[in-house]
C-alpha cells in the first residue's frame, strides 16, 4: 500500500465535499492509502483546520487520524533541515524519511528544493499528481 505524508495545505483543499480534491479524503477514509504523521504534524493540522473550518471539524479530523488503521504515527529522532526557506516544512520531510514514505503530497513550492538533493532522496508530488496516483489505485 502506498504511504504518503500529507502537507496541511492539501487537507485544507480536500476536506470539503464541494472540492474537486475531496476524492483524496474519501480514498483515505476508505483505507486506499496510508499516511505517516508525527505529533508536530498533527498539531499543525488541528490548528490550521480549526482556523479554516472551525473547532468541530478540526477535532473530528484529529480524532479520525488517531483511530484509523492506515495512519502511521512516528517519532522523529533526527532533523535533516533540508528546507532553508521555510524551516517549518522540514517536519514533513523528516516524517517521510523516518517512515520511508513514497511521497510528500504538497502544494508548497518550497519542496522543489528536494529535486536538487540526492541524499536523502525524498519524493514529493502535487495534489493533482496525487489525484492521478489515486485514480490508478482504484
Amino acid at each position: 500500500m502506498i504511504r504518503v505524508v500529507v502537507d496541511c495545505n492539501v487537507w485544507i483543499m480536500c476536506l470539503t465535499s464541494k472540492s474537486p480534491y475531496h476524492k483524496i479524503y474519501k480514498n483515505f477514509i476508505e483505507g486506499k492509502f496510508c499516511i505517516s504523521i508525527t505529533n508536530e504534524i498533527l498539531l499543525e493540522y488541528e490548528e490550521i483546520i480549526q482556523q479554516k473550518y472551525g473547532i468541530t471539524t478540526a477535532a473530528t479530523f484529529v480524532s479520525l487520524l488517531r483511530e484509523l488503521p492506515n495512519v502511521v504515527f512516528t517519532d522523529i529522532w533526527y532533523q535533516w533541515n533540508l528546507i532553508e526557506v521555510d524551516k517549518d516544512d522540514n517536519k514533513y520531510i523528516d516524517c517521510a524519511i523516518a517512515t520511508q514514505a513514497d511521497n510528500i503530497v504538497t502544494q508548497d513550492n518550497h519542496f522543489s528544493i528536494l529535486d536538487t538533493i540526492t541524499f536523502p532522496k525524498v519524493s514529493y508530488c502535487s495534489i493533482d499528481e496525487f489525484m492521478e496516483i489515486i485514480d490508478k489505485l482504484n
